[in-house]
């Protein structure tokens, strides 16, 4: 780490902290997705920790974020609870297979792809970015059997919005790729549950980012109980960690129904486009 005195340390991470939750909790990405590659890249902070921290906070930003969203109806709960059960499978997966990762140095392979399946979706980001709201498609089976019916009021568009999702079973499928990532890297992972809501089930931009973050804390939930127990978790940096990423989550919260999808959709592509890159060079060794 950084040789820095320790109360300039701890306000650089409540700093970085912040702005990764605030981050996180308008687009669905939890900000544990920001916090690694701050963490790593500019604190000096070893990937194990700032993966085990990472986790952590995004259990704090779920908690932060998701609450608010929930009391403003936002939130689809009925679908993100039924997506749970692959995300928590998932992230229980990647958790296993990140202590067997580090014993053999074989993380390059994992940010490789990752990084190509975030840039991969920068273009279907972009097609969709001059739409407000996503283009009707006709109900389908799981449409009906799981009953994937939603409405909330959009203060950005002045009107109550009616929807349904689509394609349950690739949702499910995604999700629990989506949950494997969270366990290996240490993030939420809020960028495939987003696209696997947004793009496979056809659900509005804030319905998806919204219920992304009522599921990040479950699924990180799942994965963290491993890194305890494997000593990639330190306690102060964890603590501090969740502090600052609570605080950033809340403030996100506010803003969010007050933007309108399309912003919110240029903002996620524009990260995706970030840490696709990120993920990419660091597998490669560019970035150490």
């Amino acid at each position: 780490m950084l040789h820095l005195p320790l109360d300039i340390f701890i306000g650089l991470v409540l700093i970085a902290s912040i702005i990764s939750g605030f981050l996180g909790s308008l687009v669905g990405l939890g900000g544990g997705t920001f916090l690694v590659p701050i963490y790593t890249l500019f604190l000096g902070i070893p990937i194990a920790y700032a993966t085990g921290a990472s986790l952590i906070s995004t259990i704090a930003t779920s908690s932060g974020a998701a609450s608010a969203y929930v009391r403003d109806r936002i939130t689809n709960v009925k679908i993100g609870m039924g997506l749970e059960i692959a995300t928590t499978t998932g992230s229980i997966l990647g958790s296993l297979t990140a202590a067997y990762i580090y014993a053999h140095h074989l993380a390059y392979i994992v940010y490789i792809i990752f990084g190509l399946v975030l840039l991969s979706q920068i273009y279907v980001q972009l097609k969709k970015s001059s739409l407000e709201l996503p283009r009707p498609m006709k109900p389908d089976w799981t449409t009906r059997i799981f009953k994937l019916y939603g409405e909330y009021y959009d203060e950005a568009l002045n009107q109550t919005v009616k929807y349904h999702g689509v394609r349950w079973w690739l949702g499910e499928i995604i999700m629990l790729f989506a949950g494997y990532v969270s366990g290996l890297l240490g993030i939420g992972s809020g960028a495939l549950k987003v696209l696997g809501m947004d793009w496979a089930m056809n659900l509005p931009m804030k319905v998806s980012t919204t219920t992304s973050n009522f599921m990040i804390g479950v699924t990180a939930a799942s994965g963290s109980a491993i890194y305890w127990f494997s000593g990639l978790i330190q306690p102060i940096l964890a603590g501090f960690t969740a502090l600052g990423v609570l605080l950033g989550a809340m403030m996100g919260s506010r803003v969010l129904p007050k933007i309108t999808n399309r912003l919110i959709r240029y903002i996620f592509t524009a990260i995706l486009a970030f840490l696709g890159i990120e993920m990419v060079l660091r597998g490669f060794g560019v970035i150490h």
